[in-house]
């Protein structure tokens, strides 16, 4: 009889535990994998993320289909004085409207109340502010797309309203999570990344920061590589092209370049035991993954988005982001002061007035 009762006691407690389940239950692992799509909301719909992300979490059929979530719900948003977002809009709301069934919601508080977390990709830098207040008011998780805002100074403060009311969020390019920059950052052959250079597009719009358009995606790059720890700074311009120095606290030195013409991603490191490229870490990971040679370029970005939201744990910390809207800011400063290094200290502690005229983006 002790026998019989110390063995139930022994189920319950594996049971409890989730290593056994009782006849006819569903385990924790099948549960997690039933379990019912988190519900997303998108604000601004003027931009091509709206069609790459949507199409990727609604289209099981999809060969690079991410489960876990679907779009269910937008914000149509806009801005008019924009010419990204004023040719654009009416047709992306049409199509997410029409092929993929997504509600339209009135206002960002009607939306928050049909989702369980916000997608803010508005093409607009300067609106983000002002767009991600009533998210945060209703403590929805939210993925912040790029351009992250405008100026530093509207970047602080959505880090400040974030921790004042309790909801995480992220930001980020989807060229830190691309396959080849991944790769190039965990490849082991070149040991200790001791410095990088990065390469991207760079047009840039009379409405933001020369960096904050385009040049965030290689910045971006750098910093996947370099990780955060810049203290200068210092930028060459051109007609053509933009190439922008930072020098890290360990006295590593990280440059990002900026094409206007060339439509062409890259980045090289620079290591303890060697030297790589993207190039070649992209070859080798699609050696190693088959699927890689065919995957969205966007697989990785939305992968991590939705583990953010299934996890509220953001991949990329509040205070690296601000870091990296400070280095760009600061290289719009050191263009006005003829190629100068500027400390990003200047920026983030706003001690002189020439880090709050570098950035051309003012408020709407």
């Amino acid at each position: 009889m002790k026998t019989r009762i110390n063995s139930r006691i022994i189920q319950a407690v594996f049971v409890l535990a989730g290593l056994i389940a009782l006849p006819g239950a569903i385990s924790p692992r099948a549960a997690a994998q039933t379990a019912a799509p988190l519900r997303l909301g998108i604000i601004g719909l003027d931009t091509s993320h709206v069609l790459r992300f949507t199409e990727l979490l609604n289209d099981p059929s999809n060969p690079d289909h991410v489960a876990g979530a679907r779009v269910v719900a937008a914000f149509k948003g806009g801005s008019p004085d924009m010419e990204q977002s004023a040719t654009r809009i009416e047709r992306f709301t049409a199509e997410v409207r029409d092929k993929w069934k997504v509600e339209l919601a009135g206002s960002i508080e009607e939306l928050c109340q049909k989702v369980d977390g916000v997608l803010l990709l508005s093409v607009d830098g300067r609106a983000h502010l002002s767009q991600v207040k009533p998210v945060f008011a209703a403590k929805k998780p939210v993925f912040i797309d790029k351009p992250f805002t405008a100026s530093f100074r509207d970047a602080r403060e959505i880090v400040r309203l974030a921790r004042e009311s309790g909801t995480p969020f992220f930001s980020s390019s989807s060229r830190r999570f691309s396959a080849e920059i991944q790769a190039l950052k965990n490849n082991k052959s070149v040991g200790d990344i001791q410095g990088a250079i990065t390469y991207g597009p760079m047009p840039i719009d009379r409405t933001h920061p020369d960096l904050f358009w385009y040049g965030i995606h290689s910045v971006e790059a750098l910093y996947t590589l370099m990780g955060a720890g810049c203290e200068t700074v210092a930028r060459t311009h051109t007609a053509g092209a933009d190439v922008v120095t930072g020098r890290w606290k360990d006295g590593r030195v990280g440059t990002m370049r900026g094409n206007r013409e060339d439509r062409n991603y890259g980045a090289i490191v620079f290591g303890s035991k060697g030297v790589a490229s993207s190039k070649d870490a992209g070859e080798e990971a699609k050696r190693a993954d088959a699927n890689q040679a065919a995957r969205s370029s966007y697989y990785g970005g939305v992968s991590a988005i939705i583990k953010f939201f299934q996890t509220k744990t953001p991949p990329v910390h509040p205070e690296e982001t601000l870091e990296i809207i400070a280095f760009m800011e600061a290289a719009d400063i050191s263009k006005a002061r003829g190629g100068a290094p500027v400390a990003l200290s200047e920026v983030m502690n706003e001690k002189s007035s020439s880090a709050k005229e570098g950035a051309k983006g003012g408020k709407r």
